[in-house]
């Protein structure tokens, strides 16, 4: 583990663009190759200085007393035996922990990240906001996911899902810039258009994402067309409503020209009734959007649970009619609990029993 109270007075290299890296390298008097040479190494999974082993000895030194490597712990590993999801649950630093997801497709190995430890968004159903948001990630530790989920798994990485623990826009700079450096041409060069970023709807952060016109696919965490059933279930709609999240979606695809992915938790009794449909088609009705249907994953301190598959069925039917693009999200990794926030909450309340 990183000593974080040594940390306090250096640098974390890894978050550093090449051209940040350059400049302080030159300030050291070294020559510009050098931190082509030693940013080239910040993406071989090294866990310190001292394996740059093309790196002088008097330049490892200084590097490390001047910067620090954030390299995370494998706390838990799990692998599901029904279709090769991985599941892990990595320490920080500082001994907090987030988890990341690996899941198979035919078009490439997708791994879903966390941007927060812990989650201040209060969504009724989701494991990840149960006892709020501890910090934001900085872009290393969201980098480390990719490279070392990579590394652990044995499964080459094509594609990210910014799904997991945390809300992405409530820690807009560092995701951007984790988004710029993992798309680096001279890094993990992971093409914005197989990157998805989600959100439950932060408004002045969509508009903010959109005047940077990356080329990521927008997802917005919906779950619910009007204001009276959204409120109940995610909190934040009380403070941005549904008319209000419309706009900055719409303001985003006039922007970007990209169409935005609507995700639909379907919850039984709450949501998901062919009326809800009616009103979620007009809702999104000219924007050309997609909606991901899920099916609910339960969670150990919610009430809340999956729809049937009847109301699934006829929810479908009803959004087909209406001419809206319509998937229902294959579930991964459920016999692991893949989805994310369960692991962390699992760990949280074994430390507590601990220390009672």
């Amino acid at each position: 583990m990183q000593n974080e109270k040594e940390n306090e007075l250096k640098t974390d290299i890894k978050s550093l663009f090449p051209e940040e890296l350059k400049e302080r390298l030159a300030a050291m008097g070294e020559p510009g190759f050098r931190a082509g040479q030693v940013y080239s190494w910040l993406w071989k999974d090294v866990t310190s200085f001292e394996e740059m082993k093309n790196i002088p000895k008097t330049l490892r030194e200084r590097l490390d007393a001047e910067f620090y490597l954030t390299a995370p712990k494998v706390l838990r590993r799990q692998e599901s035996a029904l279709d090769g999801t991985v599941k892990f649950l990595w320490e920080l630093g500082d001994g907090n922990a987030v988890e990341s997801v690996v899941m198979r497709y035919n078009h490439g190995n997708t791994v879903c990240v966390s941007s927060q430890v812990g989650c201040r968004m209060g969504c009724a159903f989701c494991a990840s906001t149960i006892g709020g948001r501890v910090r934001n990630l900085r872009p290393s530790e969201i980098l480390d996911q990719v490279m070392f989920s990579e590394l652990e798994s044995g499964l080459k990485i094509s594609n990210i899902v910014m799904m997991g623990i945390g809300e992405p826009l409530d820690n807009f700079d560092n995701v951007i810039r984790f988004l710029r450096l993992v798309n680096d041409q001279n890094g993990l060069n992971i093409g914005m258009r197989h990157i998805s970023l989600s959100t439950c709807g932060l408004t002045e952060g969509i508009d903010k994402l959109a005047a940077h016109n990356l080329q990521l696919t927008l997802s917005v965490s919906l779950h619910a067309p009007d204001d009276e059933t959204r409120s109940k279930i995610m909190p934040v709609n009380r403070a941005y409503g549904v008319d209000k999240l419309m706009d900055a979606c719409r303001r985003y695809y006039d922007t970007t020209g990209r169409r935005i992915s609507f995700e639909y938790a379907m919850i039984r009794g709450v949501n998901d009734t062919p009326e809800h449909a009616e009103r979620l088609a007009k809702l999104i009705g000219g924007m050309g959007a997609h909606v991901n249907l899920i099916p609910l994953n339960e969670v150990e301190e919610s009430p809340l649970k999956p729809s049937t598959p009847e109301s699934l069925k006829a929810f479908i039917a009803a959004l087909e009619k209406r001419g809206v693009n319509v998937t229902v999200r294959r579930k991964l990794g459920p016999d692991i609990n893949a989805s994310c926030g369960q692991l962390r909450r699992k760990r949280e309340k074994e430390k507590s029993l601990q220390t009672e």
